[in-house]
């Protein structure tokens, strides 16, 4: 019997568009940004600071170019100008489309994961429940590592990156991050590279988060590694990244984040964010009120 072939809804395929759309538009600005710096540096002129703001077009206008140079110029400008215009229109979507996915908390909570990363997440992977395990997941994001099995030897060796490469992508992401400032992953990293090297560890890293993934997903729960005041911030800050006014029933920044900590039953003794020098308190828990 032949195994059915997941063909994703609608609303997966536009949100993998949308993200692809961004992803296209990111290359398209580099793409012009490396010729402009090309060109100066042909020149060996000196780059202004904030060079691509719209405030330094009259510095590129004043350049001592051919008009073919400067005709190139100014299409590269009017280039990197419509791809960001682009790029803003497509993450204003994705905000919207983010603050109204109960599921996007799960993940923010975990380190390196922040609003654009989880929704790619959610986007390649699709129904969690598609999943068994966390080792199908891994397979899914070519993260697990190739095995030869011949009669007396087995081994193993680089992983197989036969999946999803926006998924391994964003999880090789989260793992740098996490490595930088993530107690618990931190250890784990200093444990790895001795022996794997960096890029094998920070590789290995990821394929831990993306089994942290699925088990955060699978099970609707806080990461095992989780601390309260780090996710209280993560989620403070994804709260104001997606836009307060898009956040579900009206909800403040502070209502979201205790909503959320109380979600994962975590914090329930968390009085404020801790957030630089200052601390925004937070409302009380509920679950506090229900353990009494």
């Amino acid at each position: 019997m032949l195994t059915g072939v997941w063909i994703p809804p609608h609303p997966v395929r536009d949100l993998r568009a949308l993200i692809a759309q961004r992803e296209k538009m990111v290359r398209l600005s580099t793409i012009a940004k490396n010729r402009l710096h090309a060109l100066l540096h042909r020149k060996h002129l000196r780059l202004p600071e904030k060079p691509f703001a719209p405030e330094q077009q009259t510095w590129w206008e004043s350049l001592p170019l051919s008009a073919t140079e400067q005709f190139l110029v100014h299409s590269d400008l009017d280039t990197l100008a419509f791809a960001q215009k682009q790029i803003e229109q497509v993450e204003t979507c994705l905000k919207q489309q983010s603050a109204q996915d109960e599921r996007i908390p799960f993940l923010i909570q975990l380190p390196g994961v922040a609003m654009l990363s989880a929704i790619t997440i959610l986007a390649a992977i699709g129904d969690i429940t598609r999943f068994p395990n966390a080792k199908k997941l891994v397979g899914y994001a070519g993260l697990g590592t190739r095995v030869h099995d011949s009669g007396m030897t087995h081994s193993s060796g680089r992983i197989t990156k036969s999946g999803r490469r926006d998924l391994r992508r964003a999880m090789v992401t989260a793992a740098n991050h996490a490595v930088e400032h993530h107690p618990h992953w931190k250890k784990e990293f200093a444990r790895l590279e001795p022996h794997l090297g960096r890029s094998k560890a920070i590789v290995a890293i990821a394929r831990k988060l993306l089994v942290a993934v699925w088990h955060v997903l699978s099970q609707q729960a806080a990461d095992r590694f989780a601390d309260p005041g780090n996710v209280a911030s993560s989620f403070y800050r994804y709260a104001y990244q997606v836009g307060v006014k898009n956040l579900p029933e009206g909800q403040s920044a502070l209502a979201f984040t205790r909503i959320q900590l109380d979600r994962l039953g975590i914090g329930m003794d968390l009085q404020a964010v801790p957030w630089g020098k200052t601390h925004p308190k937070l409302p009380p828990s509920k679950l506090a009120h229900e353990k009494e």
